[in-house]
């Protein structure tokens, strides 16, 4: 599969990444995705949107945040079970997305999994997730374990949490952050917004064929 060949070039490529001097980090924006793992217009803008981040070198200037819970709610009585607008396999899927999130901290590597399982997800393929980490070359016990430990109800619990404390209020998924202010429905044109909020000296290329568009429209 030609996406699988992609971010495994790209968890490869990661390695050598780190010797380079990251002379942005400092002027970093953070960006904040809040999904739900099986909701078809977040499969679609994690695997045709956002994944161009890594094509160009706007990742370069991104601190990216996944939170998978989206339109999940929380069991008010115990706050131990999480509730899934596709449940159960979406609230297995944002389990097992936010343990790989907190295992694997290189956002390479977490991202390539979770693209190739929302990939598999807009092809209903979903159930067939745990054939991304032999096609990406990664190690399936460590987030297998998270997801079957208490850890797993942990990280959701915080991430519904959050979500559900964000102001102004998640309206509909995916709901992009910038920043702390949401960029509401143009989340697809978001490169434009992280451009614009970049304050640091060096323009990567990706702002600046962004930059380009803005004064030809």
């Amino acid at each position: 599969m030609a996406s699988a060949l992609f971010f495994t070039c790209l968890i490869t490529c990661s390695v050598f990444l780190l010797t380079i001097p990251c002379y942005v980090d400092n002027q970093k924006v953070t960006l904040s995705l809040y999904y739900d793992s099986l909701s078809t217009s977040c499969a679609t803008f994690i695997v045709k949107n956002l994944a161009k981040i890594f094509d160009d070198d706007l990742i370069t200037i991104l601190n990216l945040r996944l939170v998978p819970w989206g339109d999940a709610y929380a069991n008010k009585s115990n706050n131990s079970t999480s509730f899934c607008q596709h449940r159960p396999d979406g609230c297995k899927l944002n389990f097992l997305e936010a343990c790989a999130i907190d295992v694997m901290h290189d956002v390479n590597k977490h991202f390539a999994l979770i693209y190739c399982i929302e990939f598999q997800a807009i092809d209903g393929r979903h159930k067939e997730w745990e054939t991304c980490f032999s096609s990406l070359g990664l190690p399936k016990k460590p987030t297998l374990d998270c997801y079957n430990s208490s850890n797993a109800t942990k990280l959701e619990q915080n991430y519904g949490n959050e979500t559900m404390h964000l102001n102004p209020p998640l309206k509909f998924v995916p709901w992009l952050v910038l920043n702390d202010q949401p960029i509401g429905n143009d989340y697809e044109h978001f490169a434009g917004y992280v451009c614009k909020a970049y304050k640091g000296n060096i323009v990567p290329m990706a702002c600046q064929s962004v930059h380009l568009k803005q004064k030809t429209e």
